[in-house]
């Protein structure tokens, strides 16, 4: 261990003697404990909701008909809460609870405190209202809509960020302790990637539309193959630097506290750092192996996410290590049992990362319950157990009571432990048995189970298991709250203030000396090595907060750029498709339907170029037929089949039914959508849709979105008359209850249109050039016919 850097972060640092003047202060405690409390509650609101979704898989039933509680409207609920809500309170306890203290100084303004903590609170309300109602952007981890982008964009960078970056600047503390690097590192680039990943235009810039819950819709300015990049550039660092840096700052700060034992390496830390934040970066299109998108794109993500398990690793080690000399007391303490747990998670699951994002691997575990098994492991795992650990040592100091119920946080932590080893060992499993039944083929080149439906009812019983698993978690964190409200009833009447003097850092200062090489009869580049490794230049760094910052953004942003620029302006990534059209206007409201009704969650459109799946499927995606939606949805799991070539199988007649009640395929666990068949279309909304749609680059003309409406209510029509033909009749429900239902101006025939256009275009002829253009050059358009032509795409 390296001696020059302090080994273990200050708690109430001493008095400091100087020749000026000594500032007193207080800490402000006040808000940290509303974090604390916020984040058991909002902890127990999304392991409630997720423990409801385990249930709803195999008991699709379970939502009752109600609309606001299928699969597909909680799951993004569930995952908002989790990460944004418990995971990210959590943070901001530890951030304004150590930063104090690090930088020996109150934050910089109480009212931005309490403005960010109401400020976020309301956000997860927000959300908590809206993705139930089917308002959603329909990407994964980035849902939320445009009103609520602009306020997190408020909240974070301009409350949250300034009152942490104001801070460091007035600090009385010249050396910013590693956990502060990481803060760094986590304001600024979730702020890079939150902005760029949500630029969108609104609906409601082209007038009011029919449905006043439309108000808030808005459509990305990226689509197709560029979408999925973006959205896996934001959506893999959301993981890196809102799960991982400010946990690495935490564990860093609390672990050390806990134990009373230094960090044990200083420069592993500096090295562990760095590499996280250069890496890390590019590693996001590994969740786009096999897809329309370039391969050189995905090759480059995997390679880059093999070599995040060194720095990972060398986190966890540094993390373990620290114990040397304290692990006799694991035994007895269990906030040292969480954080231990917790770490052993992180070295777990970023192990399982690289893993999962080589090739060979991935064509395995892509789609399945495997990935759910990861991500449960990282954020059950490592984010929940750190953040368990940290509440238990926060308690007494922030309540001014005695030590923690220990019995009530051991009982805690056996029934999380086991809770979360019965998830994700059921989710592997139930996850390779998925894989495994999806690429299975006969001896004769046959699919062994052509019926998507044989995979789903193998595993019904790992998702019970998950059930089980999930109800411990879920018991845990109860006892975990109740430990904590016992806690908070042995406060005292008034909390103590204690007032603080630290000396004003002054502008003069010693700066860090470089130190000679001590090595002699070497080449002069074996003594330049000796002083580098001495990391001297960076207790340099760690003396600039502002010169800091910006060697983060840099290291994020040139990362960023040299995997999204060749996306966005190499047209040979992206060929067109000459049959490929924009959606007609009924099929665009069918669209912005089956977004809301988060379809994603379950179904991908994406067909990968693996034998088993164009066997099952049909022919592979090709970069060309994405490029008019906005969002993109390929999706990223498969509870139910592959939706990318599903038009035209199926009879309008059998969507109709398969919606009204999914067990007509016995086996099926898809809920039903009966309200789907009692909603009307909002067709006053269908020319402010095209709109808005134009705007992002999608080529609809003046004459189609002034007929928008006529078009829409046509192509309805037509569509019921060839399901009144197929069902012989109208519409009744499957309990055969109530008047029949005349569907054409119904939502279900919009969705129906939707899923019937999906894969046609690579069918159907190119549209004649017009005889004013000029043709199209083989270089700018590319026939659909024959698929092989588009391999190299791929």
């Amino acid at each position: 261990m390296n001696t020059l850097a302090p080994e273990t972060p200050a708690e109430n640092p001493e008095p400091r003697i100087d020749k000026g003047h000594l500032d007193r202060f207080a800490y402000n405690d006040k808000i940290v404990r509303m974090f604390l409390w916020a984040t058991m509650l909002w902890g127990l609101v999304a392991f409630l909701i997720g423990l409801i979704l385990a249930v709803e898989l195999p008991v699709p039933q379970l939502n009752g008909g109600i609309e606001y509680i299928t699969f597909g409207r909680l799951r993004p609920l569930h995952t908002n809460a989790a990460i944004f809500a418990f995971a990210g309170n959590a943070i901001f306890a530890a951030i304004y609870y150590s930063t104090q203290r690090l930088c020996k100084a109150r934050m910089w303004s109480d009212l931005l405190g309490k403005l960010h903590f109401w400020g976020w609170q309301l956000i997860i309300v927000s959300a908590a209202v809206t993705l139930p109602l089917g308002i959603t952007q329909g990407k994964e981890y980035a849902e939320l809509e445009w009103p609520i982008d602009i306020a997190i964009a408020v909240v974070w960078a301009g409350f949250f960020g300034g009152n942490f970056f104001m801070t460091l600047i007035k600090r009385r503390e010249r050396h910013m302790y590693v956990a502060l690097w990481f803060y760094i590192a986590t304001i600024v680039t979730v702020a890079i990637l939150h902005i760029f990943n949500n630029l969108w235009v609104p609906l409601v810039a082209w007038g009011m539309p029919g449905n006043p819950l439309s108000v808030l819709k808005s459509y990305p300015i990226y689509a197709g193959v560029q979408d999925a990049m973006m959205q896996w550039w934001y959506g893999h660092n959301a993981v890196a630097f809102f799960l991982t840096t400010p946990f690495l700052g935490l564990m860093y700060y609390f672990l050390p506290k806990a134990a009373q034992r230094p960090v044990f390496s200083y420069r592993l830390s500096i090295l562990h750092f760095w590499s996280l934040v250069f890496i890390y970066i590019w590693a996001g299109p590994h969740h786009l192996h096999y897809t329309a998108l370039p391969e050189w794109a995905s090759s480059l993500g995997m390679v880059f996410s093999l070599m995040l398990w060194m720095p990972s690793w060398g986190g966890m080690i540094n993390g373990l290590l620290t114990l040397r000399g304290a692990w006799h007391k694991v035994t007895s303490d269990p906030i040292l049992k969480f954080f231990v747990v917790g770490i052993t998670f992180y070295g777990m699951a970023t192990f399982e990362g690289p893993m999962l994002s080589i090739k060979a691997v991935n064509s395995l575990s892509h789609y399945n319950d495997w990935g759910i098994g990861h991500v449960h492991s990282g954020a059950l795992g490592w984010n929940g157990f750190m953040v368990f650990g940290m509440v238990y040592w926060l308690a007494p100091k922030l309540f001014q009571t005695k030590a923690i119920d220990v019995k009530l946080a051991n009982l805690h932590f056996w029934l999380a432990t086991v809770g979360i080893l019965l998830y994700v060992i059921s989710m592997y499993v139930a996850g390779l048995t998925q894989g495994l039944m999806w690429r299975a083929m006969t001896p004769e080149g046959q699919l062994a189970y052509p019926d998507f439906v044989e995979t789903t009812t193998k595993i019904i019983p790992f998702y019970w298991i998950r059930v089980g698993g999930g109800l411990l978690y879920l018991g845990g964190a109860v006892v975990g709250t109740y430990a904590l409200y016992k806690a908070w009833k042995q406060r005292p009447e008034k909390y103590d203030e204690p007032v603080i003097e630290a000396a004003p850092l002054s502008k003069e200062f010693e700066r860090e000396v470089k130190p000679v090489s001590t090595l002699d009869g070497v080449v002069p580049i074996a003594q330049k090595l000796d002083v580098w490794k001495t990391m001297w230049w960076h207790r340099t760094w760690e003396r600039m907060p502002v010169k800091f910052t910006v060697l983060v953004i840099v290291a994020v942003v040139v990362a960023s750029l040299f995997e999204i620029i060749p996306t966005f302006v190499i047209r040979s990534n992206v060929p067109t498709i000459a049959s490929v059209t924009p959606y007609t206007p009924l099929e665009l409201a069918g669209r912005d339907i089956y977004v809301a009704e988060g379809c994603y969650n379950c179904h991908s459109q994406m067909i990968r170029p693996i034998l088993s799946e164009t066997k099952r499927y049909g022919d592979y995606s090709k970069p060309g037929e994405s490029v008019y939606d906005h969002p993109f949805q390929w999706g990223s799991r498969r509870i139910g089949p592959d939706l990318a070539r599903e038009g035209g199988i199926r009879t309008h007649s059998w969507h109709i039914a398969h919606l009204d009640n999914p067990r007509m395929v016995p086996g099926s666990i898809m809920p039903a959508y009966p309200w789907l068949m009692k909603k009307k279309i909002d067709f006053k909304s269908i020319p402010l849709r095209m709109k808005a749609n134009r705007a992002v680059g999608v080529p609809y003309t003046d004459e189609q979105i002034a007929s928008a409406i006529e078009d829409a209510k046509k192509q309805a029509q037509e569509m019921h008359e060839i399901f009144l033909d197929q069902n012989v009749g109208p519409y009744v429900s499957n309990k055969g209850e109530g008047e029949p239902i005349d569907l054409s101006d119904r939502q279900a025939i919009a969705l129906v249109a939707y899923l019937q256009r999906l894969g046609t275009d690579l069918t159907k002829p190119a549209p004649a050039p017009a005889e004013e253009e000029a043709p199209a050059t083989e270089e700018e358009t590319v026939s659909a016919e024959p698929a092989e032509q588009l391999s190299e795409a791929n």
